[in-house]
């Protein structure tokens, strides 16, 4: 088998979309890395429904609208971002490119576009946040606004000190995901990549059990974290906190009851439990139960603009975007991972367009055409 081709250094013009970006990239990493990187848990169920649910939703275009003034600005926590797109957490991104975590940061940067780096980077979080504000000064703008993900560590001193640096390196918010404290995994890391964060061997929780391992009795159950560990962190920060993993909407309710200042829906990529929803859905009933109280954010299966809209129209006030982001990291390093953001956001645009919507917050279940998902919208929600 031929060896992966190198990063490009020109975006050639035949990549238009993430689907091009995807059937690329396959040429440029090693067999074992691309099938980690696609695969999903099980027989790839969840992981085929992610894309299969936005699929089934249609959405009704409105003619005539006035777009003067439009945008795609959303202020999360403060912070402005230039679209309702944020890079996922994504573990060891060395494993797609040389320069990993700190590409993806400076795409960020020049993308306006936030960035939401991963307890296992495989570079250390205060050198991801050093390359993103030497990217925006060298561009004159201002660093991407930084979250850390974090998996709750063995120990509450080993959680608190990641927390702690964290704050230190001028990370903005903490997210912590609870969906995959016991998971399986069996992919070895390549040479020279491992988690930067952390001491050598302590990703044990993240890397989990061997298939078909008993698990009830054992240390990592008996260890997972719990609602009480999500309370311990509340009051242990002063940064908001993003509870990432939530797919019933009891557990949405859960999460604010015990200090979440927002919520991501997401069911890991589809690499957790298979036939579990995807998360768009079940964000409208989450977006009922919530009412409004934080922010929700939808991660999983996001591959298009149109896709994009359909999220914001059922209640998400931004989207993650994991996978496409390796893609464009394989084919051309940081200019792949820019160029990514860039067509999420002008399909965005345009479907906004299309929807007769020109700014974020005229979306909504109006915007939907399926029956099951809409609501009647109130008469000046849209269009004036």
């Amino acid at each position: 088998m031929s060896a992966p081709l190198p990063p490009l250094t020109v975006i050639p013009p035949a990549l238009q979309t993430l689907a091009d970006y995807e059937r690329l990239a396959q040429l440029h990493m090693a067999p074992d890395i691309w099938a980690h990187v696609q695969s999903g848990a099980g027989a790839g169920l969840t992981l085929a429904n992610n894309r299969g649910s936005f699929d089934r939703i249609a959405l009704l275009p409105r003619v005539l609208a006035d777009l003067r003034g439009g945008h795609t600005r959303r202020t999360l926590f403060g912070r402005d971002h230039a679209a309702p797109i944020l890079f996922a957490p994504i573990a060891y991104q060395r494993i797609a490119h040389s320069d990993g975590e700190l590409a993806c940061v400076r795409a960020a940067t020049a993308m306006g576009v936030g960035m939401v780096v991963s307890t296992l980077s495989s570079v250390s979080l205060e050198a991801i946040a050093a390359a993103g504000r030497d990217a925006a000064r060298d561009l004159g703008t201002t660093p991407a606004p930084l979250w850390f993900q974090l998996y709750l560590q063995e120990t509450r001193a080993d959680s608190a000190e990641l927390v702690t640096r964290a704050e230190q390196a001028g990370y903005e918010a903490i997210v912590v995901t609870v969906d995959a404290a016991v998971k399986r995994a069996t992919f070895a890391l390549p040479r020279g990549v491992f988690a930067a964060n952390l001491p050598s061997g302590s990703d044990r929780r993240q890397t989990s059990t061997p298939r078909g391992a008993i698990l009830f009795g054992t240390p990592l159950a008996e260890t997972a974290p719990t609602w009480e560990d999500v309370a311990w962190l509340r009051a242990n920060t002063s940064l908001p906190l993003i509870i990432k993993g939530i797919l019933a909407a009891e557990d949405a309710g859960l999460a604010i009851e015990h200090g979440a200042d927002g919520i991501v829906i997401s069911n890991h990529g589809g690499r957790t439990l298979d036939g579990a929803p995807a998360a768009i859905e079940v964000l409208p009933a989450i977006a009922d139960t919530v009412a409004g109280a934080v922010p929700l954010l939808l991660d999983g299966g996001v591959r298009s603009g149109t896709d994009v809209v359909k999220a914001l129209s059922l209640g998400a006030a931004a989207v993650l975007v994991g996978r496409p982001q390796m893609h464009g990291l394989a084919v051309a390093g940081l200019a792949g991972v820019a160029h990514v953001a860039h067509i999420l956001r002008g399909e965005t645009e345009l479907a906004m367009a299309q929807l007769g919507c020109a700014t974020l917050d005229q979306l909504g279940r109006d915007c939907v055409a399926n029956t099951a998902t809409r609501t009647v919208a109130s008469p000046q929600h849209r269009h004036n």
